[in-house]
């Protein structure tokens, strides 16, 4: 058991370290390029003007949404997957990102309220869960059924979105666009702070159940043996994976595929049978920063939205997961 936890806190060492030299490369790169030293300079306040304003009032705000976002969208894959037993059990594929954008749409075309979006997205990853649990009926989060009955709930949201998007004015339209492809482009600070501290809240209770999830691996008596109570861990995680994806959700919009990568990086890293709730988030931040520094500077000034550069490198990712042999707990 030493020797698990031992590889974990190495596997989460090596992860922060990444996470940090992809924020120092977010806060350097760009259109107006400087050192590390320089970035390090203007994060304090000190040196030219134009690079202070540019880390503190353009880079820095995004990079930290970059960081929530991908911890929040990797954190709710990895317990999602857990509790189905099922790799491809993630937010984005079960429809919850897909419910959660086409509320934030909503929210947006309708009402222009700044604080409209976060709570609409909460509610639309609540009622798409909701409809995926009960429609699923007894297998609840198990099973094919679930994942099925998720990405029919996702293809509706997702045409509901677009349907929206094409009876509005174009200005109602563009300020709803970056919730439909994902995009971390000038975001509301109130937002960011509303997933910050929504993070802070939902960490705490995730680690509460961590050793609860590592039973779920096992048949459910196995687990009542143990003294776990299956059904109550799977009722807390899959709330947890709601208010986590709606929320990152609010400030991102759906960036699916981070949940599904980033999870699987972190099981590669450890033992089987370790639920990697941190290492997942780590590995999540890390991929979030990274996709949105390269949607910034491979085709500079041009910009692509993060949402599209997660989606390039993660749809062959899910291709050899369905075409591989599954293994492990996880199938």
């Amino acid at each position: 058991m030493n020797q698990l936890y031992r590889r974990a806190t190495v596997t989460n060492l090596l992860l922060l370290g990444i996470l940090l030299l992809c924020g120092i490369a977010s806060l350097s790169l760009g259109t107006v390029a400087m050192t590390p030293g320089q970035a390090a300079r203007a994060l304090a306040g000190e040196g030219s003007p134009m690079h202070v304003f540019v880390v503190n009032e353009l880079r820095l705000p995004r990079t930290l949404a970059a960081v929530l976002t991908g911890a929040a969208f990797a954190l709710a894959g990895c317990l999602m997957q857990t509790l189905a037993r099922n790799r491809l059990a993630t937010p984005g594929i079960i429809g919850i990102d897909n419910a959660a954008t086409a509320f934030a749409v909503a929210s947006v075309v309708g009402t222009g309220i700044t604080l409209a979006p976060p709570a609409m997205a909460l509610a639309g990853a609540a009622t798409a869960t909701a409809l995926a649990f009960g429609l699923s009926g007894s297998s609840g989060t198990r099973g094919y059924r679930f994942i099925i009955t998720g990405l029919g709930i996702g293809a509706i949201a997702g045409a509901a979105t677009q349907l929206m998007l094409s009876r509005v004015a174009i200005d109602d339209a563009n300020a709803a666009y970056p919730w439909a492809v994902g995009s971390l482009n000038a975001r509301d600070t109130t937002t960011i702070w509303v997933l910050a501290a929504g993070c802070l809240l939902v960490w705490p209770l995730c680690l509460m159940l961590s050793r609860g999830l590592a039973t779920l691996q096992f048949p459910d008596a196995v687990a009542v043996g143990l003294g776990r109570r299956p059904g109550r861990i799977r009722a807390g995680g899959l709330a947890l994976s709601v208010v986590l994806t709606g929320l990152a959700v609010a400030v991102a919009g759906p960036v699916g595929m981070v949940a599904l990568i980033a999870p699987e990086l972190a099981r590669a890293l450890n033992r089987p049978g370790y639920v990697p709730l941190l290492a997942s988030a780590l590995a999540g931040a890390s991929i979030m920063v990274l996709a949105d520094l390269s949607g910034r500077l491979m085709l500079t000034p041009l910009e692509i939205p993060v949402g599209i550069v997660t989606a390039l490198a993660g749809s062959p990712y899910l291709l050899w997961i369905l075409l591989k042999r599954p293994s492990g707990h996880l199938q």
